[in-house]
């Protein structure tokens, strides 16, 4: 089974892609333009098979619709999280409303793209993701924030018992924060630095992976005392 932090190469083993989308055409288009690129397509028009598929066969990235008929792509994405924390989900989504890529992140995608798009596009983004996981990685030393420990090579925090999966973005945003601790670290450097020029983040969706994280290290999350807004500016890190 492949997993975006395996040892896969491009002359070792090709990196494998589900794609979970119920429009045949695009299916079709995406499998073309992948499989030109050198990946291994899987492919599925039903979001409970695709889970299924995912646990199966594994898979390097998923490309989720948001829209699909047996289930909604917000559950999908939460169902593929909670089994398999690591795997980048690009959603593909007809819907613009900012309401709808928040809740995305929120649930766990780590990119979205709004149809119709640009396949060319789409495949330099999943470049750039695959770039990004499989980049030298700084030291894997433990990180100790408050009662929170995060053991960065297993993706894991724990505290008070609780043990919490970490997806691949918010290891590196931690990394970052804990790299420049005590310091303020502006929204547009953490988009550059994680997300990169592939990103369709905003600088919302850092705020939303603030979120998240507060709510696993914080004693308080409504009152953070760790990770301490800037305004104006960004975040702060207070171990």
């Amino acid at each position: 089974m492949t997993g975006p932090f395996s040892p896969v190469g491009a002359a070792a083993q090709r990196r494998r892609i589900l794609v979970i989308e119920d429009e045949p055409d695009l299916v079709r288009g995406l499998r073309d333009a992948l499989e030109f690129e050198g990946f291994e397509v899987v492919a599925s028009g039903l979001g409970r098979e695709g889970v299924r598929l995912l646990r199966e066969r594994g898979a390097d990235l998923v490309l989720l619709d948001l829209m699909l008929p047996d289930a909604n792509g917000f559950s999908v994405c939460e169902e593929i999280r909670a089994t398999h924390p690591l795997v980048p989900v690009i959603m593909l989504t007809a819907r613009s409303q900012e309401t709808d890529k928040i809740r995305g992140l929120e649930v766990g995608a780590d990119d979205y793209v709004t149809k119709p798009f640009s396949i060319g596009e789409l495949v330099a983004r999943i470049k750039a993701i695959f770039r990004r996981l499989h980049r030298v990685a700084p030291a894997n030393e433990e990180i100790r924030i408050g009662t929170a420990v995060i053991d960065p090579l297993k993706h894991e925090l724990a505290r008070r018992g609780k043990t919490y999966p970490l997806s691949f973005y918010e290891v590196e945003l931690l990394r970052l924060l804990w790299e420049r601790a005590g310091q303020p670290v502006p929204r547009e450097e953490i988009l550059e630095k994680i997300w990169g020029v592939s990103g369709n983040a905003t600088t919302r969706s850092v705020d939303n992976f603030v979120v998240k994280l507060r709510k696993k290290i914080e004693e308080n999350a409504a009152k953070p005392r760790h990770i301490v807004t800037i305004y104006g500016t960004g975040y702060k890190l207070v171990p």
